[in-house]
């Protein structure tokens, strides 16, 4: 890791081989970002990774995560007001929380300049959607660059930058699940650290900035005419890319979906030309207009919505060109990544005498068979899902929330019926008790994504006096996108921060009942879940218990092995409650239908030894 920071601040050009989200950080480097926010979520959490192995001291720039992207978005935005370049990243479903504040930047002169880089995710891999945020650029008039691989995530945001700087105009940068991960030997340029000021060089004299009434209109014709600026700009850095195979037959695509692409055409004889578009939004109408011009047919491919072949079209019928214009066909093409697999059949669709069936023989691969997500070893979760289902009954209802605890939907818990986005449930919970005189209602939140979504569903359902129970999950960090702090942490990304306790936090916002124990006191939990959801009113019990992967992980790190705890075989009756009711993936069963614990995965915290009623797990 520290040689990782060395890297990233090393001042001579050098060549290295980093994945996406590092190359990123490099580039924000030689870049001269000033200001950097975040909130935590896949497929970006690596970049604050990255950050993190350069010691506070010798970072050019500041690094915070915020409480959520809301509030990220709105720190670096008024960091840039004051002349410094920012930056703030999040992933795809980060960008909705977002919206209200992103929706006006276009409007706006951002002097310092400002780059929103977005990890979307094709394909669903760590996301409840596919949203396709391109969307936003269009909405709000925002350009967006879509890099293919590390290489060119490290090329277009040092470019992004230097078009926000230049225009004074918020720039996005979209990534994708692949890119972010993905690694390849990157050429980094050399960084020579310039001389900064502490300097607020906010003005009005920049501005308006407030947009309101007889401002907004001036405003939006300014976003509007950047947008043709913009494009010009990008065609004569020469961003965009052509592979001329001299077809008639052409393909216009972008980003990762490139890459698979020239996977899929690597051993075909005949080979249709390819433009690559390194901004998606604003499209660039002469770059097309040309392209279509030189070939009859034109496949447009682009993951997830069909952005690009709308604009296209639009283009060709404006221009009335002839060529013809090939999009999505079938609902598949708008669902999942564009694997090269993928890629090859819709080819082979579209052109068979391209592109023919079965030419390429697929590597073999090994089945490993279905495995469930799991809660790790130890869980602070799992005790208590264990110890709250022993008091709801079948009827009664429970809401989800996002987090780790998320898992409790899968048996043998089977707790948490519903699931929106963060912080949620109360929410949604509050409309489940509505007109509901006989089931119960109990909604899960967890204490990262409290302080990031959940205060305002807490506040209505004391001041609209919902009825439910609300049980707040508390493990003291962001345990399910690496163990990021939160204001109960009682530390930030930096330094110690003043410990903002949930419990005084919820006395504050007037809510009455309070109950609180750790998670491994199963039957006391059990206790007082049972009064709280026999009371009629809003309630919360606070489960808490340190998580237990990242407790293990600092063992580790000092030195100290885990322990384990075994079954007395000749107490074990053969009930089997830890495994098909508590459910930790540490226990095993034989053939013969005896228990035995994978000391591989056991880390001896001794939650277990509760649920069996034949006391025969021993430490």
């Amino acid at each position: 890791m520290k040689k990782m920071g060395e890297m990233l601040l090393r001042k001579p050009g050098f060549k290295e081989i980093v994945m996406g989200n590092t190359a990123l950080v490099r580039a924000m480097i030689e870049s001269g970002t000033r200001v950097i926010t975040s909130y935590p979520g896949s497929p970006t959490p690596e970049v604050a990774t990255a950050i993190q192995t350069i010691p506070q001291s010798k970072r050019p720039f500041y690094f915070e995560f915020s409480t959520n992207e809301k509030v990220a978005t709105e720190v670096a935005f008024g960091a840039a007001l004051n002349g410094h370049l920012s930056t703030v990243f999040f992933k795809s479903v980060g960008l909705n929380v977002a919206a209200d504040t992103f929706v006006q930047l276009s409007l706006l002169n951002i002097v310092g300049g400002m780059v929103v880089v977005l990890g979307d995710d094709p394909g669903a891999n760590s996301s409840q959607n596919e949203q396709d945020n391109r969307h936003f650029g269009y909405l709000s008039y925002t350009p967006v660059f879509e890099p293919a691989n590390p290489a060119e995530v490290y090329l277009y945001y040092k470019e992004a930058a230097a078009l926000s700087r230049q225009l004074g105009k918020v720039v996005i940068l979209r990534l994708t699940t692949h890119v972010c991960h993905a690694k390849e030997k990157v050429e980094f340029a050399g960084w020579n650290p310039i001389k900064l000021d502490n300097c607020a060089k906010f003005s009005t004299v920049n501005g308006p900035y407030i947009p309101l009434v007889a401002a907004v209109y001036p405003m939006k014709e300014r976003a509007l005419r950047q947008l043709s600026e913009i494009e010009t700009w990008v065609e004569d850095r020469q961003l965009h890319s052509l592979v001329n195979n001299n077809s008639r037959l052409g393909i216009i695509t972008s980003g990762l979906v490139y890459l698979s692409l020239l996977e899929v055409l690597e051993d075909n004889s005949e080979k249709p030309d390819v433009l690559k578009l390194a901004m998606v939004y604003p499209v660039p109408g002469k770059v097309i207009v040309e392209f279509l011009k030189s070939h009859d047919e034109v496949k447009i491919l682009e993951e997830l919505d069909d952005e690009l072949e709308r604009s296209i079209k639009s283009i060709a019928y404006d221009q009335q060109l002839t060529t013809k214009i090939i999009g999505k066909n079938d609902i598949n093409d708008w669902i999942g990544e564009y694997t090269p697999e993928k890629i090859r059949q819709i080819l082979h669709d579209t052109w068979p005498e391209l592109m023919p069936e079965g030419e390429r023989i697929p590597l073999p691969s090994t089945d490993v068979g279905l495995r469930s997500p799991q809660m790790c070893p130890g869980c602070g979760h799992r005790s208590a899902f264990h110890a709250i289902g022993q008091v709801l009954a079948d009827e009664d209802i429970t809401v989800a929330d996002i987090g780790c605890h998320t898992l409790g939907y899968q048996p043998p818990y089977n707790l948490g019926e519903v699931l929106l986005c963060m912080g949620a449930s109360t929410g949604v919970g509050s409309g489940l008790s509505l007109f509901n005189n006989e089931r119960k209602v109990v909604a899960f939140l967890g204490d990262s994504t409290l302080f990031h979504a959940g205060l305002p569903g807490i506040v209505n359902a004391v001041f609209n006096q919902h009825n439910l129970t609300l049980i707040v999950m508390e493990n003291g960090t962001t345990a399910m996108t690496g163990h990021q702090d939160n204001p109960a942490s009682g530390k930030n990304f930096n330094q110690p921060s003043e410990t903002i306790p949930i419990r005084k936090l919820l006395e504050g916002l007037g809510v009455q009942s309070i109950y609180e124990t750790d998670t491994y006191k199963q039957k006391e939990l059990s206790g007082l879940v049972k009064k709280a959801i026999g009371e009629e009113c809003f309630n919360v019990v606070i489960a808490k218990h340190p998580c237990m992967l990242l407790f293990a992980k600092k063992q580790r790190r000092r030195g100290v092995s885990p322990s384990h705890v075994l079954i007395d075989q000749e107490k074990c009756q053969k009930i089997n409650v830890c495994l098909q009711k508590f459910g930790c993936p540490s226990f095993k069963l034989a053939n013969d239908g005896t228990v035995s614990v994978n000391n591989e995965l056991c880390i001896g915290d001794g939650s277990c030894i509760e649920t069996c009623p034949q006391k025969a797990i021993k430490r």
